[in-house]
């Protein structure tokens, strides 16, 4: 969940959020789909509090029972 005035998450907090790994959270943002901002001379990804729960919040809801057309079968 994100924390109330929580400013600023780095991508391995935002990922812990998301419960996903911090590989995904940058394709999210190199897909334009997560905003961030870059900040310091290394340009170090930091992602708002409230751009991350717009992102949750505008992520579309999955149908119980709908299969995963990029699951594979093993």
């Amino acid at each position: 969940m994100v924390k109330p005035y929580e400013p600023l998450y780095t991508v391995k907090e935002a990922a812990a959020v998301l419960k996903t790994n911090p590989r995904t959270v940058y394709n999210y943002i190199s897909e334009g789909l997560l905003v961030c901002i870059r900040l310091g001379t290394r340009g170090v990804f930091k992602i708002r509090g409230a751009d991350l729960e717009r992102f949750i919040n505008n992520c579309p809801d999955e149908p119980a029972g709908k299969e995963d057309p990029h699951a594979k079968i093993l």
